[in-house]
């Protein structure tokens, strides 16, 4: 069975979709492939970019505190990784 497929109207300037038109012609795929494609492409670099900064606002936030990382473990994680290159 076919998961579902939603419609999602996006309208796109000129120049946009002139792109999308000119690369769907010269690699041979549709270019609602392409573009859904690009989008997905998109939200996971977002989702990524999101996941780090909220890693690095969570390490500025509570470095050096009891929720830091145990120095000997991570002198231990350092010299495995040393180790290991």
């Amino acid at each position: 069975m076919t998961p579902k497929a939603y419609n999602f109207h996006l309208p796109l300037s000129p120049e946009l979709h002139e792109m999308l038109r000119a690369e769907s012609k010269a690699s041979g795929e549709p270019a609602t492939n392409l573009a859904r494609e690009a989008l997905a492409d998109w939200l996971r670099r977002r989702k990524k970019e999101r996941r780090h900064a909220e890693i690095a606002a969570f390490a500025r936030e509570y470095g050096g505190t009891e929720f830091d990382l145990d120095r000997d473990l991570e002198e231990a994680g350092i010299e495995a990784l040393e180790a290991a290159g």
